[in-house]
């Protein structure tokens, strides 16, 4: 789970991986629209921590809401909620 949550203005989502792999944090309304893309890159085995800083694909400051965070990796995929309150 990302922590805080919820956050303001940016929030830490914590995830871990068995194997080196590509993982990817995509981040969506809860319309379903793509809003922004943390990270996305090669990881090796093991915890990390990726920072969402509240903005959107366009660099631009998203409103308070409820958002939903994605893990995409190799075969595996994972969506939790998240909060910002402004």
């Amino acid at each position: 789970q990302n922590y805080p949550n919820p956050f303001n203005p940016t929030t830490t989502i914590r995830f871990m991986v068995p194997v080196n792999t590509r993982a990817r944090i995509e981040i969506y309304n809860l319309l379903g629209a793509l809003i922004a893309v943390p990270f996305d890159d090669a990881v090796v085995a093991g915890e990390h921590n990726v920072v969402w800083d509240g903005r959107n694909l366009n660099g631009e400051t998203v409103s308070s809401g409820v958002y939903l965070y994605k893990l995409v990796s190799d075969g595996y995929s994972e969506a939790r909620k998240m909060m910002l309150l402004k």
